[in-house]
């Protein structure tokens, strides 16, 4: 069953179930620092848009082939939306600003809408 899998390497140099170090992102704790720098950011640009109500969070952590970053948004009701992304660093890749503020926007589009569709069409508003 080794074998077969992508992810198997040979049986005496990787262990089952693990992967080449060659396959997997080497990342310096500067480029790991900007990954955090970067979800924060866009954490507190969806805050942001959103009302107290929605709690955003984000994170930064080891994927299968490298760093993998995720923010995250729940809404008081509805279904939690997330966006997520694994950095490839074969150059000075850093999101930009536009970018930062389209994800936060799409975040703090789908949190809305998970509220909506949660609480329906019979609810009053509270706020605008």
């Amino acid at each position: 069953m080794n074998g077969n899998t992508p992810y198997a390497g040979r049986s005496d140099t990787v262990e089952a179930g693990k992967r080449m170090s060659t396959d997997v992102a080497e990342v310096t704790a500067e480029q790991r620092a900007a990954l955090r720098d970067g979800a924060s950011d866009i954490a507190d640009r969806t805050r942001e848009y959103l009302p107290d109500e929605f709690t955003v969070g984000a994170e930064v952590t080891n994927g299968a082939t490298g760093p993998k970053v995720t923010v995250a948004v729940r809404p008081p009701v509805g279904n939690p939306v997330r966006a997520g992304f694994e950095p490839e660093f074969d150059g000075d890749e850093e999101l930009g600003d536009d970018e930062l503020t389209e994800v936060a926007q799409g975040l703090a589009a789908g949190a809305a809408l998970q509220a909506k569709i949660a609480v329906g069409e019979d609810a009053e508003l509270a706020a605008r």
